[in-house]
């Protein structure tokens, strides 16, 4: 307990971000017959999926003979200026932004990546982690690779680099078979656009189309920011070839079963995107009236934290007949250049990114609905911050269940020991960020704000994954 109570000393202007599930990566690519401008819709594209990773960003580019590629650390509007896109011609693309889940944060580990291949080309985008990267990575130094980066995503490369003697779809497959793990992967060749997603369905990726041209996105709120009309989402265990002849798929993994990860809905994806045919806003929707019957409070007011926890206060409002009312402001141009207020500044408690709104919350009861707590850092500031506004009481309410357990599939969470849910009962909990009741959403409740007939990756819940983790990284994260 001393431990996680050290981490209360931070002020929320600073831990809001860092007291959460960081976003993995977003891939987007297009392969247009329509001679459209390839490189500026993917960076629309990219625009749309950039709360999936503010780390780095980057655009490969095929005019059918060569493939040519700008990125660069930075948000996507950082990264590209209207001269570079304009110097990205061609007739496809495909983009990347990412958060670092493995290798270092600088530009060498920023995607795609390009390599050369006995037949030409070939650049890669990958959303996800494996979780064999390390074997697969050695038996290919041994047999002479070299490697410039130190992400999966050469692993995956240098797989499919090695067998492309037998063609660039059956390299693929073979690649594909031997890893494991989740993934969403994006891949360009001269004259070629091809999807894969892992067999477990674990990281979403969708299929779009704009007149003759075909598109693949991590969510389809990015084939809405461009026009694009969404078609479907990839299968798991699903190969997309898309090229001059059209559309065309392999299924590579003969038993497949969708487990689509279950943050993608409680956190992660834009509440505008549609995902295995479930619409995210909804989904948090249902997840607020199921709180609300598992977690009753009275109160005089609902608010979420901005901005997943938003949509499930409006479901518990509408569930409860509370009032929804608007808690906090976010400032929204706080990016990833923040400087750190100076120490008198801190303890004046300035909050930079949230602050409340006085005239909603002073003398009254309040229902917090955020979407979870990891460290429960941010969970304590965000109730203190109520109190000193002038909150009567404060009923915290939280959108999934307790977090207990890592991830190994491409999201970047602390060890078990730094989860508060693991070590920890929701009473002490509760005292720990001092709210006058706490309530979590069952794992029942979840699954029904979801859909009972599909299933979902819930090992950060349960401690029980989709595609075991190695034992020496399972050990790892688990002490």
């Amino acid at each position: 307990m001393s431990n996680l109570k050290e981490n209360f000393n931070t002020p929320l202007s600073l831990d809001f971000e860092e007291d959460k599930f960081k976003d993995e990566c977003g891939v987007f690519g297009i392969f247009s017959k329509d001679n459209l401008d390839v490189a500026s819709i993917t960076y629309y594209g990219l625009y749309a999926l950039q709360h999936r990773g503010q780390e780095s960003a980057g655009i490969v580019v095929s005019d059918g003979k060569e493939l040519n590629m700008h990125k660069d650390m930075g948000l996507v509007s950082d990264v590209f200026s209207e001269n570079t896109l304009k110097s990205l011609k061609g007739m496809s693309a495909i983009g990347h932004v990412r958060y670092s889940t493995t290798g270092a944060n600088n530009v060498n580990n920023a995607q795609p990546i390009i390599g050369k291949y006995k037949l030409g080309s070939i650049a890669i985008a990958h959303n996800g982690n494996l979780v064999n990267p390390d074997v697969i990575r050695e038996l290919l130094e041994d047999g002479g690779c070299v490697f410039q980066t130190s992400i999966d995503t050469e692993v995956i490369l240098n797989l499919i680099a090695r067998g492309a003697k037998r063609g660039i779809e059956r390299a693929i497959v073979d690649a594909i078979q031997a890893i494991k793990g989740s993934y969403a992967i994006v891949i360009l060749t001269e004259d070629k656009l091809i999807g894969v997603r892992d067999p477990n369905g674990i990281r979403p990726l969708c299929i779009g189309k704009m007149n003759d041209s075909y598109i693949l996105s991590s969510e389809s709120c990015a084939l809405d920011s461009v026009g694009a009309e969404f078609i479907r989402d990839v299968e798991p265990g699903e190969i997309v070839i898309i090229d001059n002849e059209g559309i065309r798929s392999i299924n590579f993994a003969e038993r497949t079963k969708c487990e689509t990860c279950s943050f993608e809905y409680i956190y992660f994806a834009r509440p505008d995107s549609t995902i295995d045919g479930i619409n995210v806003y909804e989904s948090r929707l249902r997840a607020g009236r199921k709180l609300f019957e598992e977690n009753p409070a009275e109160a005089d007011i609902v608010i979420g934290v901005p901005d997943s926890g938003i949509a499930a206060a409006v479901g518990y409002a509408e569930a409860s007949g509370i009032p929804y009312g608007i808690g906090f402001i976010k400032n929204k141009y706080v990016g990833r250049t923040f400087i750190t207020p100076s120490q008198e500044l801190r303890e004046k408690a300035v909050s930079v990114k949230l602050n409340p709104l006085k005239v909603n919350v002073d003398g009254k009861r309040v229902v917090i609905i955020d979407d979870s707590i990891v460290r429960g850092t941010t969970s304590r500031r965000l109730v203190e911050t109520l109190r000193k506004a002038g909150a009567k009481e404060v009923h915290f309410r939280v959108s999934s269940p307790i977090v207990k357990y890592p991830c190994y599939f491409g999201i970047d969470t602390p060890y078990r020991s730094e989860l508060i849910g693991a070590n920890c009962t929701v009473e002490e909990i509760r005292e720990e960020i001092g709210s006058d009741s706490l309530g979590y959403i069952s794992m029942e409740g979840l699954l029904k704000s979801l859909k009972e007939d599909k299933g979902f990756c819930l090992g950060c819940f349960s401690g029980v994954y989709p595609v075991e983790a190695p034992m020496e990284a399972a050990k790892d994260r688990l002490e």
